[in-house]
């Protein structure tokens, strides 16, 4: 019996959730897998890449200050490694600024949400970054 996602319904994505805060994981958790999407957590940048070999998320999203490796530098280290260099990375915060999105930019992040987001936009931008194979 298959048990994928149904007739004309999206594919799951594999996500990483990077988020210092337990509520923000838990809330993209929750809303992320009524989507239909498989999902992984993680609480800081070191916790990340440890996961990111493991478990080959089809996509990133990440909180942008976060104690002992921030949310730039994480998605930097992610862009530099070439098994996931082509891994989208959406970078969270919950300010809004230019700045943010352009370093967020610099590093190699596709996209930029502010928290708190709501289910819509999350999933949004899980339609919208999602790899062509899923």
């Amino acid at each position: 019996m298959d048990v994928s996602a149904p007739e004309g319904a999206p594919a799951s994505v594999k996500v990483l959730v990077i988020d210092d805060s337990n509520t923000i994981r838990r809330s993209a958790e929750i809303f992320l897998k009524q989507g239909g999407h498989e999902v992984v957590l993680a609480e800081d940048g070191f916790d990340a890449l440890s996961k990111l070999s493991d478990y080959h998320p089809d996509l990133v999203f990440c909180d942008i200050l976060m104690p002992r490796l921030d949310g730039y530098q994480t998605c930097a280290i992610i862009k530099r490694n070439p098994h996931f260099a082509a891994v989208p990375v959406i970078m969270l915060s919950s300010k809004d600024g230019l700045f943010d999105k352009a370093r967020g930019r610099m590093v190699g992040s596709q996209d930029y949400l502010t928290k708190p987001f709501t289910k819509d936009q999350l999933l949004q931008a899980v339609q919208l970054h999602r790899p062509a194979a899923a």
